[in-house]
């Protein structure tokens, strides 16, 4: 197997010794416990892991609802609303997972001085508290937890509220906070909160949402599951710890999602958190989101019906691609589940289980082999694979494209996205490259003839961890002959105008998704004026943001505020076209502004 090129910054020296971080999160299990809360006490169990075994051997599918309120006391009376009205209608609401804000991720003294997201900010374990005695169900706190410099505080707090699925360390492998770059605080943040779950005296389940780590970042879908070999022995076989999996945002074909449920059935007996809700494809309005609905969670509930993973379902409420949905919404969207769950019983048996099972044992072969490739590998280069934290930051460090590169289980092709043929090709890659196929089909041949001769360079760049929108129109210009410069992923917008500088681009493009669109642009135009630069602008994705003096807490459209700084808002591909237009049909632009 041909080694890894060398990085300088692989071994990490500065790393404090494993043991000894772990040693620290087991000495603080000494004062931070598992609390008591509402859903313990009334399910009479110690843990959610104990819960989800009952409800397994009861042959009954639970339920996950998600509240995305930025005030603390709307999501809780949300939470205690959506339980009751449920249960008044015959449906369980088992579990709630709530919309933590991205300034969580920090060390708790830095929080206050650090950009806030769309979300809520909890402090010590009163907060937390309050969240998990809001109803009888079982509280997720997921993201912006685990895997980032914030974790040991959060997760302190998180254990003595009671809460007993904590996340998310797939965020540890692929998310960047603004303004931070320590990856060894990270590292050594994470591990001891690691070494704090594993000292426990009840299960807690370490929640890792593959859609947000390296997996939803792989081009072949057995890469994903090897991911989940890999995570499972840094965390079950080197930490001691128990790691449960959440999938789902990026499976739309039931046949996919049937098979990488029976794929991770097959090599994990850790009970899972929950299947996420397929929000890439609500794209309509609510009458035609009902449809998408329907089709992921018909699967899912087939899904556990033949193997009880502990999964939950998570019905997304239809008008989630448009804003934050509210409480009506979310009710309406649970018991539609439930209603789903009667009819699958009856239905079942006319799934063809054959064809499920042929692409779930590909998906166990690959997996198994990018997992044994990788450990392989990496010990080779010098990695130390007993060490979890040598393994951890060498796999941040590498990243998701270079480890499918140098170990995915495909045979090598160069024409292949990661630059291997996949064994089961991940559906993101299918629909972006279609897309980004059928946009360029649609242009006037004469103006894809001018951009490719004209030689543009675009400076492509994400505000947060979503790269697909990023992917999309890499892919989409580099179609009609435009050169990409990697603007870089969670950027912040100083680096990002010094890289489209260096690079001599000609645009720059931003995807954003988080609700900071108009500040993330501000933010640009202001460095590029400094800089005494006139390149222009593009941002797409989620244009919206919190205003600063709002009652609701709930992102508004900020389309055209973009627009009024100068920024183009894309809606889609199209909203580049007259930019790509105007740039193919001048000469070479000067990039320092005149006067």
């Amino acid at each position: 197997m041909p080694v890894l090129p060398l990085l300088a910054d692989l071994a990490a020296p500065g790393l404090r010794p494993t043991a000894e971080l772990l040693a620290e999160g087991r000495s603080q299990a000494r004062d931070w416990r598992v609390g008591g809360n509402r859903f313990l006490e009334e399910a009479n169990v110690a843990s959610e892991a104990e819960y989800k075994r009952r409800a397994v051997t009861a042959g009954r599918i639970m339920q996950h609802a998600h509240i995305g309120f930025r005030s603390v006391e709307r999501t809780c009376e949300a939470i205690a609303e959506v339980h009751r009205a449920c249960a008044e209608a015959g449906a369980t609401i088992d579990r709630f997972g709530v919309t933590l804000d991205w300034s969580m991720g920090y060390p708790a003294a830095l929080r206050a001085e650090r950009p806030r997201g769309t979300g809520i900010v909890l402090g010590g374990p009163e907060d937390f508290g309050r969240i998990t005695n809001a109803a009888p169900a079982a509280a997720h706190f997921g993201d912006f937890m685990m895997g980032l410099p914030g974790a040991v505080e959060n997760t302190r707090a998180a254990l003595a509220a009671g809460a007993t699925a904590i996340g998310n360390l797939g965020q540890y492998f692929t998310f960047r906070l603004p303004y931070w770059d320590d990856d060894v605080a990270t590292t050594e943040a994470t591990l001891i909160a690691l070494g704090l779950i594993a000292a426990q005296d009840v299960e807690v389940l370490v929640h890792s949402n593959l859609d947000d780590g390296f997996a939803g970042l792989f081009a072949d879908t057995s890469s994903a599951l090897g991911m989940v070999l890999v995570e499972k022995y840094v965390v079950e076989e080197l930490v001691g710890a128990r790691l449960s999996h959440c999938y789902g945002h990026h499976f739309t074909a039931p046949l996919l999602r049937l098979a990488f449920h029976r794929a991770l059935a097959t090599v994990s007996d850790t009970p899972g958190t929950m299947i996420f809700g397929n929000t890439v494809s609500y794209r309509a309005g609510p009458a035609g989101n009902y449809a998408s609905l329907a089709s992921y969670l018909q699967a899912d509930i087939w899904a556990l019906l033949r193997d009880g993973t502990g999964h939950a379902i998570n019905p997304v409420p239809v008008t989630e691609n448009e804003r934050i949905p509210d409480v009506d919404e979310i009710i309406a969207a649970q018991l539609f589940a439930a209603r789903m769950i009667e009819h699958a019983f009856a239905a079942r048996d006319v799934l063809d289980w054959e064809k499920v099972d042929a692409v779930s044992s590909k998906l166990v072969e690959g997996g198994r082999r990018f997992a044994q490739n990788l450990l392989a590998g990496l010990a080779e280069h010098g990695v130390d694979v007993s060490d979890a934290g040598a393994l951890l930051i060498a796999l941040r460090r590498i990243g998701p494209q270079r480890l499918e590169a140098q170990f995915g289980a495909g045979s090598l092709d160069a024409t292949g996205w990661g630059g291997r043929r996949a064994l089961v090709l991940a559906e993101w890659v299918e629909e972006l490259e279609a897309a980004a196929g059928a946009w360029v089909a649609r242009l006037d041949a004469g103006l894809v003839a001018r951009i490719a001769a004209r030689q543009l360079k675009a400076c492509v760049a994400t505000t947060d961890v979503h790269q697909h929108g990023k992917a999309l129109v890499e892919r989409g210009l580099a179609k009609l002959g435009v050169e990409i410069a990697d603007g870089g992923v969670s950027v912040d917008p100083e680096r990002l105008v010094e890289t489209a500088a260096d690079q001599s681009a000609d645009l720059i493009a931003i995807s954003t998704y988080n609700g900071i669109a108009l500040r993330y642009a501000t933010d640009v135009i202001r460095c590029l004026e400094r800089a005494g630069l006139a390149i222009p602008v593009s941002i797409g994705g989620r244009l919206n943001q919190i205003p600063d003096d709002s009652n609701s807490g709930l992102p508004v459209d900020v389309t055209a505020e973009i627009r009024a700084l100068g920024v183009i808002p894309c809606a889609s591909l199209d909203s580049l076209v007259p930019l790509l237009e105007r740039l193919a049909g001048t000469p070479h632009p000067k990039h320092a502004a005149s006067g």
